[in-house]
């Protein structure tokens, strides 16, 4: 039997407020355990919620950026249940009244072509503590730092058909979230969880199979290992003669399975009423207006100007444009050396995989933006050849001296003198006779063996194009 899968991602982002949601707490990544705790954070009696106006500004940026609906009422609800790191007994969250409601985001797939995941809604809510385990021996420790952080919970449609579907749609939420600069987004840390929704159905059903949720995923790889994972355990399931229960499962990543955590809860059991110490949050079209007006330029405006701009394709934009840092770095390095073709090839190839084989973000790249656009004037201005700038490229790496002066200390200058290269052209056609003939008899393609001796016998440093003007002048019949 054929199966076709249908996923919802249910994404975690935690808002990059100075304090918690409804505490004056600080609320960084980091601290010592427990330092970051007041007496509200801690269930207290007799504290109350004090409304953190930033969170909600944030929240609808984010609406307004993915064309959602915007609450003007939302109201806050107690969602019960009872765990040790939540010292309340309850979570504040948002049920039937979201601040964000409807939207849609366009993902880009890996042949280039283009789906719209529904977004169902985005709610603002506070984070639980943290359980730590692996410090105590037969015991767990509990860390309320991050209790009562502001997230926001943004929900998908279940429109997402497979593995691929599922990591784009993350990663254009990671991008945008980054643009609005309301979260780091760092997954390694916490500051964006996913937990996946996945069911299967026989091809060509329109019912939707039981689902089973996977919780707390922490990085793109491990959501497309876990949807796999989990697809293939229902099938073998269902073909088995089983049937799928609705529950909570984890992945583990060391044995690439999903295991199961417990029954899956619904709304009922949670008990959610309105939070009574919350008044409704009520905004106005004009507090929407002013936020819409200070949007940044979001990744898809960016990635259009960019192939308009820098007449570049829509792969190297899309790569350009995928953190707003990124682009930036990119934008001074074009404007700088005038020549976009050339810093989008520099950004996209030799700079990337520095990054990536170091694990290195853009703004700590050791490779300043001006930097490399002086070492793209150097070629452009036939200083270096391309050839010798990736061996100055390599240099600059671990020496922060300036361009010309790596080019300088190491002796990469390019030979331009047409003195020199004419010896170096007249030593080459003395040592190929017979491929030179054949270049005589019209055989193009020994062009470039000729061209690859002389910079062959220059070390690299003679002037490709004047090497193969003179080549082509000197074996005329």
């Amino acid at each position: 039997m054929e199966w076709e899968s249908v996923i919802g991602l249910e994404v975690h982002v935690s808002l990059s407020t100075k304090s918690k949601l409804f505490s004056g707490t600080a609320s960084e990544f980091g601290a010592e355990p427990n330092t970051q705790a007041n007496i509200f954070d801690l269930a207290l009696p007799g504290t109350l919620p004090a409304f953190n106006e930033e969170a909600l500004k944030m929240a609808v940026r984010f609406g307004v950026a993915i064309g959602a609906e915007i609450g003007t009422r939302s109201v806050f609800d107690r969602k019960n249940y009872f765990y040790p790191d939540l010292p309340k007994g309850y979570q504040v969250t948002q049920l039937d009244f979201p601040t964000v409601g409807k939207g849609s985001l366009t993902i880009t797939l890996e042949d280039g072509s283009e789906k719209v995941i529904g977004v169902t809604r985005a709610h603002i809510e506070e984070n639980a503590g943290k359980s730590l385990h692996e410090e105590f021996s037969g015991q767990s420790g509990i860390d309320l730092n991050r209790a009562g952080e502001p997230l926001l919970e943004i929900v998908s449609e279940p429109e997402i058909t497979n593995a691929e579907e599922a990591v784009a749609y993350l990663k254009k939420l990671h991008s945008i979230v980054r643009y609005l600069d309301i979260s780091d987004a760092i997954m390694a840390q916490g500051s964006m969880r996913c937990d996946v929704n996945v069911s299967i159905r026989p091809k060509g059903e329109t019912e939707l199979g039981t689902r089973t949720e996977i919780k707390n995923i922490n990085s793109f790889r491990f959501v497309e290992k876990a949807i796999h994972s989990e697809i293939l355990r229902q099938q073998e399931v269902i073909e088995d003669g089983g049937e799928i229960i609705q529950e909570t499962r984890r992945y583990d990543a060391n044995k690439d399975v999903t295991t199961s955590m417990r029954s899956k809860e619904v709304a009922n059991d949670y008990r959610y009423f309105p939070e009574p110490d919350l008044l409704p949050v009520v905004i106005d079209e004009s507090f929407i207006a002013s936020i819409k007006s200070e949007l940044p330029e979001l990744p898809d405006t960016k990635k259009a100007r960019f192939m308009d701009e820098f007449a570049l394709s829509s792969y190297d934009a899309g790569v350009l444009t995928a953190t707003r840092e990124m682009a930036e770095y990119f934008e001074e390095v074009a404007k700088s050396c005038g020549d976009a073709k050339l810093a989008a090839n520099w950004v996209t190839g030799d700079l990337l995989a520095l990054l990536n084989k170091n694990d290195i973000d853009i703004t700590d790249s050791p490779i300043q933006a001006q930097r490399l656009s002086t070492l793209i004037g150097r070629i452009k201005d036939n200083t270096i050849s391309g050839k010798i700038a990736k061996t100055v490229f390599e240099s600059m790496i671990d020496d922060s001296a300036d361009v010309d002066e790596i080019i300088e200390n190491k002796g990469l200058k390019q030979v331009t003198d047409t003195g020199e290269i004419e010896k170096l052209v007249d030593e080459v056609i003395s040592n190929n006779p017979d491929q030179v003939q054949q270049l005589k008899d019209g055989k193009e393609q020994v062009l470039g063996f000729l061209v690859g001796q002389a910079m062959k016998l220059s070390q690299g440093k003679a002037n490709p194009g004047q090497v193969n003007q003179l080549l082509r002048e000197k074996t005329k019949q």
